[in-house]
């Protein structure tokens, strides 16, 4: 009941500003026609809604069970075990990302259809996958992050100069919205749970957000050879 009312606050404080500035906007400077305000504000109660429930069940399921597998995993003492399961938990809760589905949406539209919206969808999740099975294998050989983040853009600004113009901002689009409300808490605690175990607890923070940098070079460098295939 707690997790709901800190999740309910956490909802209510992040949509009031933006509610309250258009509202004064409304009747000061815009004066939208009322049928427009009215949807806009019957948005506001529904996305708030969605929100509040997609996060309670992020906290009450996506989070436990995701540390739970990172703390189980090492325990088979299979390395492949761990790199495998965390490439197809990356690729499968990138596929669940809102905002990659957003993304391609967009860019499906812009394109003409060229481009669809399930292609770009599929090659962000292969890039998040890779990478957080280079970020398990960083774990488990204890691989500075440094070095990796340092290689991981190193190929980015070497892909970008033979990527298209127009692939280069959806390549680095691509890389945020990877880090949304879906993947970020699940990879996060299957990251923490890997640490916990291998590592010891006091880094495993550090590991996790370690997990998450990487994972968001995995797409743009996968978008940015999509953009070189197409191109």
């Amino acid at each position: 009941m707690k997790n709901a009312i800190d999740q309910f606050k956490e909802v209510t404080f992040a949509i009031m500003p933006m509610a309250v500035l258009i509202i004064v906007l409304q009747y000061t400077v815009i004066g939208m026609p009322a049928d427009v305000f009215i949807r806009f504000l019957f948005g506001v109660v529904m996305v708030g809604l969605g929100l509040f429930i997609f996060l309670l069940g992020v906290h009450i399921g996506l989070l436990p069970v995701g540390e739970m597998i990172g703390s189980t995993l090492p325990k088979s003492g299979k390395v492949w075990l761990i790199i495998g399961v965390g490439f197809i938990l990356g690729v499968s809760v990138t596929i669940a990302e809102p905002d990659v589905r957003v993304l391609a949406l967009q860019v499906d539209q812009v394109s003409g259809g060229e481009i669809s919206n399930t292609t770009l969808i599929y090659t962000v999740a292969l890039g998040v996958g890779i990478f957080v099975a280079l970020a398990m294998a960083r774990t488990i050989y204890e691989i500075p992050l440094k070095y990796l983040l340092l290689g991981g853009y190193a190929v980015v600004f070497i892909l970008a100069l033979f990527t298209p113009e127009n692939f280069i901002p959806i390549s680095f689009d691509a890389g945020g919205v990877t880090t949304g409300p879906m993947t970020v808490p699940f990879i996060l605690a299957l990251g923490v749970g890997v640490a916990s175990v291998i590592r010891g607890s006091k880094s495993s923070a550090g590991e996790g957000f370690g997990l998450v940098a990487l994972a968001s070079i995995g797409p743009i460098i996968a978008v940015m050879i999509l953009g070189v295939i197409y191109g």
